[in-house]
C-alpha cells in the first residue's frame, strides 16, 4: 500500500461506524468455532512445529488468561513456550499498562534468553504493537486478532465501555468533534521493525474490520478468516493454523502467509 493510499485509508478511518447489532448478536457462533476446533484437533496438531521460543498471549477487553487457555495449550503442544499475561482481567488502560507489560516481556526475555513473540486479541493486540514499538529488542514478532488500530471511537461497539473502565480517552462526542487529532497512540498502526500479522474477520461484531487493517509491506500483512467471529478468533481452527504458520518462521525472516493446509478455503485477503 503506497503512502498516498495509506493516508487515504487513515482518513477514511475517521468515518468508520461500529458493526451492526445483527453482527453483534451473531457473535454467539463463537461456540461453534470452539466445537469445530476441538473436532479438528488431529488436523491442527499436524501443522507447522515451533522452535521453543516464548510466546506471550494478551487477552482482550474484560477477558482474562482463561480466554487464551486453549490458544496457549495449542501452542504448547506445537512446541512453543506459551505464557499467560498473569495480570488478571483486562480492564483497559493502555497508558497505565505499558510499563507493566514491558517489564513482563523483559522478564521473559531475561529468563529464556530469547526474544518473545506477542499474540494480542483485540485490545491485547494494541498492547502488543505498543510493546513492539517501546521495547523492540525483546520482541520477535507480533500477531493481532481483531485489534482496532484506528483511534476512531465510533469503530467499535465497546469503546464507551473501555473509556468507562480505563478512565482513558475523551468522550465519543469530544473525539468526533476534534476529528481525531494526532496522538502518540496513532503509531499503533505504524510500521513495526519486527514481522507483524493482523488476523481479522469481515463478520466481526465488535470491531469494524477495516479498523484492523495494517499497511502491508515487507514485514506486515493482513489475513482474513472468512466467517469467523470476534469472540471466536482465539479458538477458531483456521486462526490457530495461521498463528502456528506465522510463529514457525525463523527469527528475523518474513514470508507472506500463503493459503494452504486443511483450512485453505477459510482464508480471504492475505495482504
Amino acid at each position: 500500500m503506497s503512502a498516498v493510499t495509506w493516508d487515504a485509508h487513515r482518513e477514511r478511518d475517521r468515518g468508520l461506524e461500529p458493526p451492526s447489532r445483527l453482527l453483534w448478536f451473531a457473535e454467539a457462533r463463537s461456540l461453534g468455532e470452539l466445537g469445530l476446533t476441538l473436532a479438528s484437533a488431529p488436523l491442527l496438531l499436524g501443522g507447522p512445529r515451533g522452535d521453543g521460543h516464548p510466546v506471550l498471549a494478551l487477552p482482550g477487553l474484560l477477558a482474562s488468561d482463561l480466554s487464551t487457555h486453549l490458544l496457549r495449550r495449542f501452542l504448547s503442544l506445537m512446541g512453543y513456550d506459551a505464557r499467560a499475561w498473569k495480570l488478571g482481567r483486562n480492564v483497559g488502560g493502555i497508558d497505565r499498562m505499558r510499563a507493566t507489560l514491558c517489564d513482563r516481556v523483559e522478564s521473559i526475555r531475561n529468563e529464556t534468553g530469547r526474544k518473545v513473540s506477542l499474540i494480542g486479541w483485540s485490545l491485547g493486540g494494541i498492547y502488543a504493537r505498543l510493546l513492539a514499538h517501546d521495547c523492540p529488542d525483546w520482541v520477535r514478532s507480533v500477531i493481532t486478532l481483531g485489534s482496532p488500530f484506528t483511534r476512531n471511537p465510533n469503530a467499535s461497539n465497546v469503546s464507551d465501555v473501555y473509556e468507562l473502565l480505563s478512565g482513558e480517552g475523551p468522550s465519543r462526542e469530544e473525539r468526533t468533534a476534534r476529528r481525531l487529532d494526532p496522538h502518540e497512540f496513532d503509531r499503533i498502526a505504524d510500521d513495526l521493525s519486527v514481522p507483524s500479522s493482523s488476523i481479522f474477520t469481515k463478520l466481526d461484531g465488535i470491531v469494524n474490520w477495516r479498523a484492523s487493517l495494517l499497511r502491508a509491506n515487507e514485514r506486515s500483512e493482513n489475513i482474513e478468516v472468512i466467517g469467523a467471529s470476534h469472540i471466536g478468533l482465539g479458538v477458531n481452527p483456521a486462526v490457530l493454523w495461521a498463528i502456528a504458520d506465522r510463529l514457525a518462521q525463523r527469527e528475523g525472516e518474513f514470508v507472506p502467509f500463503a493459503r494452504g493446509g486443511p483450512f485453505a478455503l477459510a482464508y480471504g485477503n492475505t495482504r
